[in-house]
């Protein structure tokens, strides 16, 4: 059962729902030149659909809102977009920073810094955003908002330069650099200062691993800038975790809101189902190492060759943590890492099949495994001590199949977790309506809401009532023993 308190809700970003119509273009991210490059298009690397002809949040939010309200939904994440605010650079700004070498120590902000760096942002910008904060509190609900998902200003990050002429080459390098984390500092203290009145919590950073692993690693995903390097990977991500610990300083300089980051987590499993050295390995390289950054303050050894680092400076930067879930991975020994995945689990399955092990499997591909959700929410609760809310768990399902008993047996899970004594402070479904699902264009469908981009149309799936009568009832006993697979 589901206390009174226990929240509720959808989340949304920025890039991927806000462009398609009048007057919602930005233009000046990173993401916006890739999608449309013509290398990228013609190579297949993103799918060619453009994100201004997407759901248009940005202008139809009320109606959105009151959609969400009148299902029961009493929470929500939303994103801001830093290059919608700041278009152009705020380098010019000064502020104290304390450096040593890469490292990134402290971000002073003053009043007067504060007030320069508004002088560059695009106000009109920003009294829109509040505008949708002020709909989203006026009709009752929780506000979280994310600074960062995915996107960049293109000042920050030009991935076609970084492509063509080697991320060491190009000042707008992006999290490789440790500017990023100073300019990342500076917008979060404006938004704290602008927002912070009409904001329930803070997020910094959304999935700041998927960034760095697909951007220099796993470069076939279509993430910016396809530039494989391990090196690039490895500064990007401890630059993203200095980013998180700097932005968390000023948010808290100027809020006495709780600050969080969302980390994308997927548990690993020994393919012959006993544990072993290779799933502790995978376990700490994919779900712990970033986390362990910016809790313990240790930069661990994550390859050979990386050395270890204490940093005081990034310690206890949480107040909770954000736990987006999808599926499991099932690793065997060996590799260069010493596992590896098998396919047939997790996220290497055929798309509409059936798993290895009988579970239904997504239209992208994903496999549906409710358990891992709750092994999660257990085995960060067992290292961190942290507050947690589940900020995305959602399926890829455009006829609506699945995505019910997705669901109910999911949410199940964080039932049972939180019968159990673990401190889950809210629910949040990716998501409420259909998106731009960045690289994959608009064919991913994870809305509880289906959109039909050509017309802005939104009609709810019957997930989205199933979503509603649960959120009612506060608990999911009654409807998942109707769920046709093991959880």
């Amino acid at each position: 059962m589901f206390g009174r308190d226990f929240l509720f809700g959808v989340s949304l970003s920025g890039f991927q729902f806000e462009m398609g119509g009048e007057g919602s273009l930005d233009p000046n991210s990173d993401w916006f030149v890739w999608v449309r490059d013509g290398v990228n298009v013609a190579s297949g690397l993103v799918s060619g659909d453009l994100p201004e002809n997407g759901a248009d949040y940005w202008n139809l939010y009320e109606k959105d809102h009151e959609m969400m309200t009148d299902l029961g939904i009493g929470a929500i994440r939303i994103g801001v977009e830093w290059s919608r605010i700041f278009p152009k650079s705020t380098k010019s700004i000064q502020v104290d920073v304390e450096k040593d070498g890469e490292i990134v120590k402290k971000v002073s902000i003053s009043q007067k810094a504060l007030k320069e760096i508004e002088g560059l942002a695009n106000m009109k910008a920003v009294e829109h955003y509040r505008k949708i904060m002020k709909d989203i509190k006026e009709k009752g609900m929780y506000l979280m908002v994310n600074l960062n998902h995915f996107s960049l200003p293109l000042w920050i990050h030009d991935p076609i330069k970084v492509r063509r002429l080697g991320v060491e080459n190009v000042k707008e390098n992006g999290w490789y650099s440790e500017d990023t984390v100073v300019e990342f500092a500076k917008f979060a203290a404006f938004c704290a200062k602008h927002f912070d009145d009409l904001v329930d919590s803070w997020v910094t950073m959304n999935e700041p691993q998927v960034v760095s692993s697909l951007g220099y690693v796993l470069v076939g995903a279509g993430f910016p800038p396809s530039y494989p390097s391990f090196e690039a990977y490895v500064k990007a991500s401890v630059n993203l975790a200095q980013a998180h610990a700097r932005a968390y300083d000023s948010i808290k300089a100027l809020s006495s809101k709780d600050v969080g980051i969302i980390y994308s987590f997927s548990p690993a499993y020994s393919a012959d189902g006993k544990s072993g050295e290779h799933v502790e390995i995978a376990n700490y390289q994919h779900n712990f190492w970033f986390v362990d950054m910016i809790t313990f303050g240790e930069i661990g050894n994550l390859f050979e060759g990386l050395a270890e680092a204490e940093r005081d400076d990034m310690k206890n930067k949480l107040d909770f943590l954000g736990v987006n879930y999808y599926t499991r991975t099932v690793v065997d020994k060996g590799g260069p890492l010493g596992w590896r995945v098998v396919e047939g689990y997790g996220y290497g399955c055929e798309p509409y099949s059936t798993s290895k092990a009988g579970y239904p499997v997504s239209q992208v591909g994903w496999e549906v495994y409710p358990r891992g959700l709750y092994d999660v929410i257990k085995m960060l609760h067992e290292r961190y001590k942290l507050d947690m809310i589940v900020t995305e768990n959602g399926i890829a399902d455009p006829k609506d199949m699945l995505r019910p008993y997705y669901l109910i047996s999911h949410v199940s899970e964080v039932e049972r977790a939180l019968s159990e004594g673990y401190p889950i402070l809210g629910y949040f479904h990716w998501s409420f309506m259909d998106n731009y699902e960045w690289a994959k264009g608009f064919d991913k469908r994870f809305g509880l809401v289906e959109v039909d981009f050509k017309t802005k149309e939104r009609r709810p799936r019957p997930s989205a009532y199933v979503y509603s009568q649960m959120i009612r009832r506060r608990t999911t006993k009654g409807m998942v023993e109707s769920v046709p697979y093991e959880i």
